[in-house]
């Protein structure tokens, strides 16, 4: 039956993801033009197993040459220096006496990278409300059951680390409550122009009392106003005071943080006239490697230090989502033993 034949190889080239058709021979008839990089450039002719190799894919083919039925299996390849997952339908060809298998590859990696980012969220969620709420139930069974019930001192000392703790797990759910309304909005770009050197005077002179406390001066360098953006005025709030509030908690005792703001100006990677933020602490530093990872949930340089601090691990993912929102970009630099610098860029 060469028509049908020549026909179902004109119907599997034009399909746009990659096919793989296997004879009752169990050797390659037909591969379309986007199997070629998952297979090689000459399979046709070869036995599959010489060509697909996985296990998981080399049973599935081999039960269907068997019984004709229907399966889908997983295929783990890498392109281009990267991990990519196929989602593998394998269905039973019927051609007169002949039989073989038709493969087809749905690239998944992407629906498979947010299901393990759910995973891996709920799993970090979980862990950061556990250790606190231990701690307060512990506390609160030696205080209703234990020696100190009858002991003011230690009732007292047990009552202020339970507030501490209660305040970390209220910061965590209000980070997390703010992390769902920004992705929220984060397709919806602001229209409505806000004075950016405005709102960091404000910011810098709510925090100015803080960063005392912990024994640091913000020094501001603003122009003077208007510096007009597009922007939300809650958020970009939120932007500045996370960065600066970072900076207070990591900056070196005795020191200064350095924030600065630009007027617009043509920005050659932005392509359009740019506003730019910095805010710079004079701390320790931490190692380059770390850059790519800051901006992840919970993901954290020093995690000891940073929920000594009272740290939640999500306030740069917030500042990247609003910064997305606003169509901006952050950079990060760093080097141990050199502080940090966060650099924002908003379009004007």
């Amino acid at each position: 039956m060469p028509e049908a034949r020549e026909l179902l190889q004109s119907v599997v080239d034009a399909l746009p993801q990659p096919m793989v058709v296997i004879g009752d021979d169990e050797r390659i008839e037909h591969v379309n033009t986007p199997a070629l990089r998952l297979v090689g450039a000459t399979p046709v002719g070869r036995h599959f197993i010489t060509v697909l190799r996985q296990p998981a894919l080399l049973d599935t083919v081999e039960a269907t040459l068997r019984d004709h039925a229907p399966r889908q299996t997983s295929f783990l390849t890498r392109e281009d220096g990267q991990d990519v997952t196929y989602m593998v339908r394998c269905a039973a060809l019927h051609r007169g006496e002949r039989h073989g298998v038709l493969l087809s590859f749905e690239d998944v990696t992407e629906v498979e990278a947010a299901s393990q980012m759910r995973r891996d969220f709920v799993a970090n969620v979980s862990h950061e409300l556990k250790t606190p709420l231990t701690a307060l139930l512990g506390f609160i069974e030696t205080i209703l059951h234990g020696p100190a019930r009858e002991d003011a001192a230690a009732r007292e000392r047990f009552l202020g680390i339970m507030e501490a703790e209660a305040e970390r797990m209220n910061r965590l759910v209000g980070d997390l409550l703010s992390l769902n309304r920004v992705e929220a909005t984060e397709r919806m770009r602001p229209t409505v122009r806000i004075d950016l050197a405005v709102l960091l005077n404000s910011v810098v002179k709510s925090l100015s009392g803080i960063a005392e406390d912990a024994g640091l001066t913000i020094v501001a360098d603003v122009p003077e106003p208007p510096v007009s953006v597009p922007g939300d005025e809650d958020q970009l709030r939120q932007v500045l005071t996370n960065l600066i509030e970072n900076a207070i908690k990591y900056g070196a005792e005795g020191k200064r943080i350095d924030v600065s703001l630009t007027t617009p100006a043509y920005h050659p990677r932005m392509r359009c006239d740019t506003v730019e933020l910095v805010v710079r602490d004079h701390g320790p530093g931490f190692d380059p490697v770390h850059i790519p990872r800051l901006t992840e949930r919970f993901y954290r340089v020093d995690s000891h230090r940073s929920r000594e601090r009272g740290g939640t691990g999500l306030g740069l993912a917030i500042v990247k989502h609003i910064v997305g929102r606003h169509r901006g970009r952050i950079q990060i630099e760093s080097e141990p033993g050199q502080g940090a610098t966060f650099r924002v860029l908003l379009p004007a």
